[in-house]
């Protein structure tokens, strides 16, 4: 093969954007996956591009909300029993990270990535040529009770003071931008400027496209073969060993499998979810993402129908699927939202990867020149992968980076 400067592995929205922008630089780059772009944790996402969001998801507030997760009754999460002894030691983490302070801390850290992430996918759909799969509807957050909405009172404040445009509205306001909706809920808060995709695949494959239209290379091989030779970097692939002097790991949950043998061992995380699509009855219809806050799933309008996702399962990234959130979330969906028949036998099952501090790593691996790492960005790898994807290729140039890569190092694991 012809002379590689850059391996990115794993052929997600993030690997994708990353040897996007590494192309886009004039580096000659290999994109490796064991399947095809855009199949993995990258194809069942809400499709949402999230420039308005502020603070990520955290751990219960209260004792209630969490022994309804406890006994197995609330729909946004779910576990498998025998897996809390090995994930205790992150939801630990993960709770001391949700506190208001840090929070905050978190929010700050990473604005810079999410006030750029509808541009930069714009950016990249304009060159290739995706801009049909862009919808710049907002989205909507209904809330069911008067304590829902006010739980988020600290969240609009602060996108107030940053002026990002947003809406509270009474179901019968709410009903007006979306008619085929029941009156099942009591409030809602309109995030104007946040977009959405209507297929995230289609999405994946046109950058890909893109990417070989500019000298790309996308082979079929085994990142977990990644190793060092001669000062290289060499992985194998169908079409042979590819060497280069430096390599991308966009491995998502996936990334501990090959990171840790090499000694780069971060406290990643995974929360399984789950996807289905149905198909309207008569001739209802959503022109926009609808979150169920209190209930913890997402309806979106898709190409491939109505997309019903599901909250977070705790469980070995690897065991069989157990969609018993579906049978908690699909009642309440009926009854917000007229659905007919599924088009799938079964639902979807993919994997995020999650850091207890709500961050991705994005930067050089740990003692492992010319090894970089892109991976963890949790529920938000359809927003951030073309943002991600630019502060990479920046920073692997050696050009100024737009923002300050500190807060994604992978050193603040210590």
């Amino acid at each position: 093969m012809a002379r590689t400067d850059a391996i990115v592995l794993g052929a997600g929205i993030v690997g994708v954007s990353v040897a996007l922008h590494l192309a886009k630089r004039g580096l000659a780059v290999a994109l490796v996956d064991r399947g095809e772009p855009g199949q993995g944790t990258s194809y069942g996402n809400a499709g949402i591009i999230e420039a308005n969001t502020l603070f990520p998801a955290s751990f219960p507030g209260s004792l209630r909300a969490l022994m309804r997760i406890g006994l197995k009754q609330a729909p946004e999460a779910d576990y498998h029993i025998g897996f809390l002894a090995h994930i205790a030691p992150w939801l630990l983490a993960f709770r001391r990270y949700s506190s208001p302070d840090h929070l905050v801390e978190t929010m700050q850290a990473m604005r810079p990535l999410f006030s750029r992430a509808v541009s930069e996918h714009e950016a990249l759909m304009a060159e290739a040529g995706a801009d049909r799969y862009m919808r710049h509807t907002g989205w909507l957050k209904l809330y069911r009770s008067d304590k829902g909405l006010a739980g988020t009172a600290r969240e609009r404040a602060i996108a107030t003071e940053l002026g990002m445009p947003l809406r509270v509205l009474d179901a019968e306001a709410a009903r007006a931008l979306e008619p085929s909706l029941a009156p099942v809920f009591r409030h809602a808060v309109f995030w104007e400027h946040a977009a959405s995709v209507s297929n995230p695949l289609a999405v994946t494959q046109a950058y890909v496209a893109r990417f070989k239209a500019l000298g790309g290379v996308a082979v079929k091989g085994d990142a977990m073969r990644l190793h060092q030779t001669a000062g290289r970097w060499r992985v194998d692939t169908a079409e042979g060993p590819i060497d280069a002097e430096a390599a991308v790991v966009t491995l998502g949950p996936w990334a501990p499998d090959l990171l840790n043998p090499l000694g780069v061992k971060l406290p990643l995380a995974v929360k399984r979810g789950y996807h289905r699509h149905f198909r309207p009855r008569g001739n209802a219809g959503l022109a926009r993402p609808i979150l169920d806050a209190e209930n913890g799933y997402c309806i979106v309008p898709m190409e491939q129908g109505i997309r019903i996702t599901t909250g977070a399962e705790f469980a070995p990234r690897d065991a069989a699927p157990t969609p018993v959130q579906f049978e908690r979330v699909l009642p309440r969906a009926s009854e917000l939202f007229p659905l007919g028949e599924a088009v799938e036998a079964q639902p979807w099952m993919g994997a995020r990867p999650c850091f207890a501090d709500s961050r991705p790593v994005i930067g050089r691996a740990p003692g492992r020149p010319g090894l970089w790492l892109a991976y963890g960005h949790g529920h938000s790898g359809l927003t951030l992968g073309p943002v991600t994807g630019r502060l990479v290729a920046e920073m692997m140039t050696g050009a100024t980076t737009f923002c300050d890569p500190a807060p994604y190092r992978a050193e603040r694991f210590g």
